[in-house]
């Protein structure tokens, strides 16, 4: 009956996914320590290689499509990763069950989805974003960005809320990335959130499975949900108001953020 539970929570969270592209990390984990009682380190290790597995398979979707620019996930990749090792070889240092580090990581959890509930509430307020004229949406040009050395410090920001918290690659990766690469069509943005998500939770997530931080057993149960579910979200997305539905999932965050600070 409980891993009943768990293959309707993947398939749910891959539902939503489908539907509305929220990243799975701010959902699944909650879902998991909240309602299942899982350790917040199990959650998020469990998490971490459960998004990459689900990522992989849209960044080749999307790579087929040529949407990824590969400069701004090469730019992104060269932050988040080295700050993924140094996060992990902290927490082997420490080790990720300690009360200490269970603290910390419920706190940045909590401050992660209330980060993300915002960026969500914003751009659900907002709405569509314009798509980017021809002109302006050269591809060469619109990959440089502002700042790039902006884009490494996003990477390595990002790097440590996922490896901690498996949350931050979604809603706030994009938020920053718009104000990042203003010229980029919104399809690239997203593209390049979900491809430079890839090596990040895959690193993450070996490294916490190197550390005892996953449950196998668990992992898979949550995939055989969630790829129905992502297929589905996928064919009805054009048929759901996406702007209430991301309204509702940013009060819904935004509640449990605040539960996990206040724990």
């Amino acid at each position: 009956m409980l891993d009943f539970g768990y293959v309707f929570a993947g398939f749910a969270v891959g539902l939503i996914v489908g539907l509305t592209g929220v990243g799975g990390g701010s959902l699944m984990t909650p879902i998991l320590i909240f309602f299942f009682g899982v350790k917040p380190y199990l959650a998020v290790g469990t998490d971490l290689l459960f998004a990459s597995l689900t990522k992989a398979g849209g960044t080749l979707s999307l790579a087929r499509q040529r949407l990824v620019p590969w400069r701004v996930v090469g730019t992104l990749s060269a932050g988040s990763l080295p700050a993924a090792g140094l996060m992990l070889w902290w927490l082997h240092r420490v080790g990720p069950s300690s009360p200490e580090v269970q603290h910390l990581m419920t706190f940045t959890l909590g401050i992660a989805l209330l980060l993300t509930a915002a960026a969500m509430l914003v751009k659900a307020i907002r709405g569509p974003r314009a798509a980017a004229q021809p002109d302006v949406a050269d591809h060469v040009a619109a990959t440089r960005g502002r700042h790039p050395g902006l884009t490494v410090l996003l990477g390595a920001v990002i790097a440590v809320l996922v490896t901690l918290t498996s949350v931050g690659a979604g809603a706030i990766g994009v938020s920053v990335l718009l104000l990042l690469y203003p010229r980029l069509p919104l399809a690239r943005i997203i593209a390049s959130d979900i491809a430079y998500a890839v090596p990040l939770t895959l690193v993450a997530g070996l490294g916490h499975a190197s550390l005892g931080s996953v449950d196998v057993p668990l992992l898979f149960t949550l995939l055989a949900g969630s790829l129905p579910g992502i297929w589905l979200g996928s064919r009805l997305v054009t048929r759901t108001p996406e702007r209430i539905i991301r309204s509702a999932l940013s009060l819904l965050l935004a509640w449990a953020g605040s539960k996990l600070v206040l724990i």
